[in-house]
Order: structure tokens, then C-alpha cells, then sequence
């Protein structure tokens, strides 16, 4: 089981990666990355520089039990350097397992909106963007929006700042975080209750994921110690998964 409070399993085809926008700036899939170079684990031989591993394409296919997958936790698959080729080859794993859901998230929104111009999204398939601020995060949503999906989500993780007014036509689920380990920049209550509030007007599922090292108090703490409730509950709203 993964410890992402939203998914249930990864599932890393590629791995490694370059960063793009401030919310890479304490990119924890790097930190794991290079402590699992160090543990020589295999796939990261490399550390964070990227790797595709076809060899790992499989995993998918011999898990019998519904499962949902956030694809490529430790990378992103809509990076420069990821041929579209490969990417098919995702996609055609992501088609014959539709007993499975799968969570395909990208800062690089661009590429993603140019893939999906000549290929059908499977059903199964979720696709979301990463929104950390307003200059980098808030013009991936209009790509996402036009790309003909099932499901499409935003990952507002970690909320560097009021975004505002966002646009949530045409979006199904909204996950929110504030930012954890060393050097973890502080998420105010008030960004993501206008957040909430725009999800809950819109009818757009709610996922709070955490506070991160800054509790709604403004005081710096451990993450387990801040936990996940918002306005004195917890809020795990999911869209329904592809049938």
C-alpha cells in the first residue's frame, strides 16, 4: 500500500526528473530517489536523472485485484525526454487492465494536452495537474480542460498561495496540501477554504490531504502532529471509480 492518502498503489514506468516551478523546489520523490541510489535499489541506479523502465510495464497486469494507481510517484510521464512511444505503451497496459484506476498527474500540461490531441483518454484513466501558485499552476488548468477525459483533477499540493478565483468547469476531484519537510514553506487556512468553497459551489469532489509542517495555527510542528483535519473534520471526497 502506498502512504499517499489518496492513491492506493505507485507505479513507476519512469523515474527520475527536472525541475520546472516552485513547487519542485523540496521535490521529496528527489530525496527519495537519491537515498534509494544509496540503498542501490534497482530502477534507481541513476538517483533523479531520468530513466525509463520498460521492464517495470508488467506490474499492472499481474495484479488481479481492483486497484488504484498513481502512476509515476517518483517521475513525471509527460516530461521532455519521454517519447511518446513509451508513453503508448503505458496507455496500452492502462486499456487491458480496466479492473484497475489509474492517477496520471503532470506539471508539464503542455505535453500532456498534446499527447491526448491524436489519442483517445482510457476511462480508466484519471487525469490531473499540479497548481502550486497562480503564475506557474493556474494556466495548466486550461490544458487540462481541454483534453476530453472521464475524470480530470487538480493537485493543489503544496499551496504556495491564495490562488484566487480558479476555474473548475470541467473538473472533477480537487486535492489540497500544504508542504512538508526541511525548509517547508507555510499554507494559511484561508487559501484553502476559498478552495473549498469554490469545490463545494461547483459540485467538485474535496480531498484535504494535509497541513504539512505549518499547522492552520501558523506554527511550524511535525506533519503527524498538524494531521489532515480542516474546520474540525477530515475530508476524503473521491470521484467514483471507472466501471
Amino acid at each position: 500500500m502506498s502512504k499517499i492518502e489518496w492513491t492506493e498503489q505507485t507505479w513507476n514506468p519512469v523515474t527520475g526528473c527536472v525541475k520546472v516551478s516552485p513547487g519542485c523546489k523540496h521535490c521529496y520523490a528527489e530525496t527519495m530517489a537519491n537515498r534509494l541510489q544509496a540503498m542501490r535499489a534497482p530502477g534507481y541506479e541513476n538517483g533523479f536523472e531520468l530513466s525509463i523502465l520498460p521492464e517495470r510495464l508488467a506490474q499492472p497486469l499481474k495484479r488481479k485485484k481492483p486497484t488504484i494507481y498513481f502512476v509515476n510517484s517518483m517521475s513525471d510521464l509527460f516530461q521532455q525526454g519521454v517519447p511518446f512511444s513509451f508513453v503508448d505503451q503505458v496507455m496500452d497496459v492502462i486499456q487491458q487492465t480496466p479492473r484497475h484506476t489509474y492517477q496520471i498527474l503532470t506539471k508539464r500540461s503542455k505535453i500532456m494536452r498534446e499527447y491526448f490531441e491524436t489519442r483517445v483518454v482510457p476511462a480508466n484513466a484519471w487525469l490531473g495537474i499540479s497548481v502550486e501558485d497562480k503564475k506557474y499552476g493556474k494556466p495548466r488548468i486550461k490544458d487540462l480542460q481541454a483534453i476530453k477525459a472521464r475524470t480530470r483533477f487538480l493537485s493543489i499540493e503544496p499551496l504556495l498561495e491564495d490562488l484566487g478565483r480558479i476555474s473548475l468547469s470541467g473538473v472533477h476531484w480537487v486535492i489540497v496540501g500544504g508542504e512538508s519537510g526541511a525548509g517547508a514553506r507555510p499554507m494559511e487556512e484561508d487559501w484553502v477554504r476559498n478552495i473549498k468553497t469554490q469545490c463545494e459551489r461547483s459540485k467538485v469532489d474535496f480531498f484535504f490531504k494535509q497541513w504539512g509542517a505549518w499547522g492552520p495555527d501558523g506554527k511550524k510542528r511535525s506533519k503527524k502532529e498538524n494531521g489532515r483535519q480542516l474546520q474540525g473534520r477530515t475530508w476524503d471526497m473521491m470521484p467514483a471509480l471507472a466501471m
